[in-house]
């Protein structure tokens, strides 16, 4: 159990209302810092979140001899990497915690220092994320890797090459990896079966405005010609289409009504088509969206997770605790984290009527089909949700866990709550201003 700091009482059933404003996407803004090391010159990256990840990734690369300052305005960093060096192995290990970032770090320190070195790897815990994979795809460039008591060592006896690689799943991690090694990389790099996640496409937009030569085909390949060198940005994030939509949710679960300045239509499509057939209000203004629920009872849909342009995995938790008060059966069909709906039994304990399969309940080519994992679940509603004490799981169900505290009749205690500042900026000063009743214990 975590010590009372790491605790919230939510004092549920009040509508949320008001408004927030979303910054840079969690999962764009540390790498497009990783990607600072690959320059020449100084960067500057805006719209930056003050999350626990760029925490991290600002200390490593400050480990690594990059200076990271505040820039002029709000949310602005200057990245200068004029001074790269090796650094310690047990600073890395301390400074990169629970984070997966540092695998990142690979391909630039290759192409910098010829070397690099990543401890053992954290993150959230939703199911298997193989970072053998990140290894495999470095030796194609001609990384040579040991493995060592207290992690992975890389060298790169000459300059790296470009390659051909085929994914197996589209996987965001993997995309990022041979973007960051493959523009300084010798020769052309084809990428097949890519991941096109709108933060994939503006970290393409980073690079490229550092001088790579990168382009992105519609049948998801991505061709890198590798440059001799390459030189700083200035680069506004795109903003966080995975916590706007954490918002919607919250909004349509509570009866309420949320203004999010920084959400934009065109990353959010998806979400919204689902949205409305739930039936959740939304309307799309020039600073944002405000989502509402109109009255009247929510409607019980079929749902499959997808990589993008599908209906993302991190949008499915909490929505889920919006579908608890919808009419009728909901069907969500989990195909890209195997573990992700480990959270479900929480919401059962509040009061919910969630059954979780291993069957593949829906139509869509899923990894999991044949396998052990609870990966489908049958949400009947309306139930009414009551307080309970709640242990955060992950990041996404941890929002989650707090949308059903909101939503729910008394009190919960949410324990573990420091998860949810990896990914939501401020959240619970967020929550006090939409009008939400919480306190430490």
């Amino acid at each position: 159990m975590t010590g009372t700091d790491d605790v919230l009482l939510v004092h549920g059933g009040t509508p949320l209302s008001g408004e927030i404003r979303v910054r840079g996407a969690k999962n764009l803004v540390p790498k497009a810092m990783v990607t600072a090391l690959l320059g020449s010159e100084p960067s500057r990256l805006r719209n930056v979140p003050d999350i626990r990840d760029v925490r991290v990734v600002r200390g490593l690369l400050q480990l690594h001899g990059v200076t990271v300052r505040s820039g002029d305005e709000p949310g602005e960093l200057v990245l200068d990497p004029s001074h790269v060096e090796s650094a310690n192995v047990a600073d890395i290990d301390a400074h990169a915690g629970s984070s997966r970032i540092p695998i990142l770090f690979c391909g630039p320190l290759l192409h910098r220092l010829g070397h690099a070195f990543i401890p053992g790897l954290g993150g959230c815990d939703i199911g298997g994320r193989p970072v053998d994979f990140h290894f495999d795809v470095l030796r194609k460039f001609g990384a040579t890797i040991e493995k060592r008591a207290d992690g992975q060592y890389l060298e790169a006896p000459q300059r790296l090459r470009g390659c051909k690689i085929q994914l197996p799943y589209p996987s965001v991690g993997s995309t990022e990896q041979v973007l960051l090694t493959a523009v300084l990389a010798e020769g052309v790099t084809e990428l097949s079966n890519a991941a096109v996640e709108p933060e994939i496409e503006d970290l393409i937009c980073v690079l490229q405005k550092m001088g790579a030569i990168i382009s992105m085909d519609t049948d998801r390949t991505i061709r890198v010609t590798g440059v001799d060198q390459l030189g700083g940005y200035t680069h506004r994030a795109l903003p966080d289409r995975l916590e706007a939509a954490s918002w919607a949710s919250a909004a349509l679960a509570t009866e309420g009504s949320v203004y999010v300045h920084g959400a934009r239509q065109r990353e959010m499509m998806t979400f919204l088509n689902t949205y409305r057939k739930v039936g959740g209000a939304f309307e799309i203004g020039d600073e944002g969206i405000r989502f509402w629920h109109p009255g009247g009872p929510l409607n019980a849909i079929a749902l499959e997770t997808d990589v993008h342009p599908g209906f993302q995995t991190d949008w499915q938790q909490p929505l889920v605790v919006a579908l608890t008060q919808a009419s009728g059966l909901s069907i969500v069909h989990e195909t890209v984290y195997e573990s992700r709906l480990g959270f479900t039994s929480a919401l059962n304990q509040m009061g919910a009527h969630i059954q979780v399969y291993r069957e593949c309940l829906g139509g869509m080519p899923c990894r999991f089909g044949q396998r052990n994992f609870l990966h489908s679940a049958v949400v009947s509603g309306p139930t009414k949700l009551q307080g309970s004490d709640l242990i955060i799981p992950d990041l996404r169900g941890g929002f989650s866990y707090l949308i059903a505290a909101l939503a729910a009749q008394g009190t919960s205690r949410v324990h573990g709550i420091d998860l949810i500042n990896r990914g939501y900026e401020n959240f619970m000063e967020k929550l006090v201003e939409l009008g939400a009743k919480i306190e430490r214990p």
